[in-house]
């Protein structure tokens, strides 16, 4: 059998055309002439959906249609009724009804009716899966970091979550500020409602208005219909307004409103609404710094300040790194069907001690790169970009030589640099020559020549085996 109907009528010949009909189109049909019996089949097991009558004995359908929906939530009910009201019909809604059927009426219809209603029961059941799955996906546990500051972090998210106070994420960009407020989202009562994500840096000021206070039709030019903003659509809610330091004075003013009032007025309105959200915001900018320059509101900045997080840029939290490293080594790997087993000791190190200025995202781009590169095996320091680790200080040596008005040689500036190099290789290494070779990511035969020719000092020994 397919799907499962229970069927509740106190008429006869209706409960068994019913039970006829849906069994040739081959459903699980089961039947009950009461509310009650109905109720107690619904302790003992579960249905895709019931279709049962307004007028029972005892108990009237409306009474079933509110306790079964108690019992099982996601149930589909069809209330038939002789009283085609429009009262009957909103009370039957308001009890959770998926629709009504008014007597008579075509079965053809009816199975109709009760293909959209199974249909509807399947969109219940999916978007509840998603729902769990993005629950599950931004779960604080999920928010990788072992070390104190992000501990702390933790700690101050699990006390604030389930308020619905203001909070400000701060942090430089790349450090997880919309991942955290994710996280706030769903660790809180609304998790169940819609979180909506406005990047204020992304949308051109003279749309952002429209954007999250919605417009009326005709308000400006290209406002060919009337459309809700993104208040209206978190109702209920939490909205993140990422990168808030960047609005505008005007818009900050209406924010300013929505903070007090929890009203909004869409453009082109003369009428207000009231909208029941969280707010949430993040922002890369030193906000008190703008606020004495004059560029941001300061009623603003202390209805927005009321929770301040304030997320730790990636180089001062080294002890993470390898975490992540391999937290986004694995997700690589699995998103592009390679098999690269991690970092070699020597690139690990050089890893930790990059200072990492595009933080979070720039590390997750980096791995990516290399895995989908490398393919296989470990990730050497070979493998490493060497503009980013270990070289970026020759830039500063660089931009210190100047060229005189009368030239220099270029041979001979190259060739002390050269000179250089090997000596503090030489050094830093103890004198050691296969260490100096590492450290100049030179073969070691290279290095031996270079220095035969440039009259350093050689041992026999190093010689022979040159």
């Amino acid at each position: 059998m397919g799907q499962s109907i229970l069927i509740i009528e106190d008429e006869d010949s209706l409960r068994r055309a019913l039970d006829k009909f849906f069994q040739r189109h081959r459903f699980d049909v089961v039947l009950t002439s009461t509310g009650e019996e109905g109720l107690e089949l619904l302790k003992k097991r579960v249905f895709d959906l019931m279709i049962v009558d307004l007028m029972l004995p005892k108990m009237s359908g409306i009474e079933v249609v509110r306790q079964a929906k108690l019992l099982y939530p996601s149930l589909v009910p069809i209330v038939m009724t002789g009283y085609g009201t429009i009262p009957t019909a909103i009370e039957a809604i308001k009890a959770g009804a998926f629709h009504y059927v008014t007597k008579p009426f075509d079965l053809d219809d009816l199975n109709t009716l009760v293909g959209k209603a199974i249909e509807h029961r399947h969109l219940q059941q999916e978007n509840q899966m998603l729902r769990q799955a993005l629950k599950d996906k931004f779960r604080m546990e999920n928010i990788i970091g072992m070390g104190p500051k992000m501990q702390e972090v933790f700690s101050l998210v699990e006390r604030v979550a389930a308020s619905d106070s203001t909070i400000l994420i701060l942090g430089e960009s790349g450090t997880g500020k919309e991942l955290l407020a994710k996280a706030v989202h769903f660790s809180s009562p609304r998790s169940d409602r819609p979180l909506v994500t406005v990047n204020c840096a992304a949308i051109p000021d003279s749309l952002l208005e429209s954007e999250l206070f919605g417009h009326m039709k005709g308000a400006f030019t290209g406002a060919v219909s009337t459309r809700i903003g993104r208040f209206e659509q978190a109702d209920g809610g939490t909205i993140f307004l990422d990168e808030i330091g960047d609005m505008s004075p005007h818009l900050q003013v209406k924010v300013l409103r929505v903070l007090q009032d929890r009203i909004i007025q869409p453009v082109g309105s003369t009428k207000s609404r009231e909208v029941d959200v969280r707010i949430l915001t993040a922002t890369n900018r030193d906000l008190a710094r703008a606020v004495r320059d004059g560029h941001f509101r300061e009623d603003l900045f202390y209805r927005l300040n009321v929770i301040p997080i304030s997320l730790p840029p990636l180089r001062d939290r080294r002890e993470d790194i390898p975490l992540l490293l391999e937290h986004f080594l694995k997700k690589t790997n699995e998103a592009n069907q390679k098999s690269v087993e991690g970092f070699a000791p020597q690139a690990l190190e050089r890893l930790v001690h990059y200072d990492w200025p595009g933080n979070i995202r720039e590390l997750e781009n980096m791995v990516e790169r290399l895995v989908v590169l490398k393919g296989a095996g470990k990730i050497e320091a070979t493998d490493l970009v060497p503009s980013l680790f270990g070289d970026r200080g020759h830039e500063a040596v660089f931009e210190a030589v100047s060229i005189p008005e009368g030239g220099l040689s270029f041979r001979d500036l190259i060739s002390q640099f050269e000179d250089t190099l090997i000596r503090k290789a030489l050094q830093k290494s103890g004198g050691n020559k296969n260490r100096a070779a590492q450290l100049l990511r030179l073969n070691r035969t290279t290095l031996i020549e270079k220095m035969k020719k440039k009259g350093f000092e050689v041992p026999s020994t190093e010689e022979e085996n040159a």
